[in-house]
C-alpha cells in the first residue's frame, strides 16, 4: 500500500508546500494515515488531516522524532492538490455518505486517491458516486492467533 501510493505522489510533481488532505475515521484509520504520511515525508508538502468530512476539524501531519508521522494541533486553510478518501469511511454505521465523499471532492481541483482494504469502497457502492486517479485495494490475508500453549 504504501509503495504505489508514495509512488504516485512523487510522480504528481507536487509543488513546495502543496496539500494532501486525508479523509478518514478517527481512530481506526487514523494510524494508517501516519503510515501513508510517513512514507512521504520527506516531499515538500503538507500533509492534514481531516475526521470524517468535517473540514473545519482539520489537523497538520508532522514528523516527531523517534515517534513518527502525527496528527498535531494547529489551524488550518485547505487547499488539497491530492484528496485521500479512506475506506473506513465507507464502512457500516459510520456517519457520512458517498454522496458527502462526493461533494466535499467537488468543491475542489484536485487529484482524489482511495485507500481501503478487502474491496471496501465496491461492497459498499462508493465507486458508483467516485471517481479515483489511484485506488489502492489491500487484501488482508486470513488473521491467525497464536497463545503461549500453542
Amino acid at each position: 500500500m504504501l509503495r504505489p501510493f508514495k509512488k504516485y505522489i512523487m510522480e504528481a510533481s507536487l509543488g513546495d508546500g502543496d496539500q494532501i488532505v486525508y479523509y478518514g475515521c478517527p481512530g481506526t484509520c487514523t494510524p494508517f494515515i501516519e503510515l501513508l504520511a510517513f512514507a512521504i515525508r520527506d516531499l515538500p508538502v503538507q500533509q492534514v488531516y481531516v475526521p470524517y468530512f468535517e473540514e473545519s476539524r482539520a489537523k497538520p501531519l508532522a514528523l516527531r522524532e523517534g515517534v513518527g508521522m502525527q496528527v498535531t494541533e494547529g489551524p488550518v486553510s485547505l487547499s488539497p492538490a491530492v484528496i485521500v478518501i479512506m475506506g473506513g469511511l465507507s464502512m457500516p454505521g459510520v456517519p457520512v455518505t458517498a454522496e458527502m465523499a462526493s461533494e466535499t471532492v467537488a468543491h475542489y481541483t484536485a487529484r482524489t486517491v482511495g485507500i481501503c482494504f478487502m474491496n471496501m469502497f465496491q461492497k459498499t457502492g462508493w465507486l458508483d458516486s467516485l471517481a479515483f486517479d489511484l485506488l489502492i485495494d489491500a487484501t488482508i490475508d486470513p488473521v491467525r492467533i497464536f497463545s503461549g500453549q500453542d
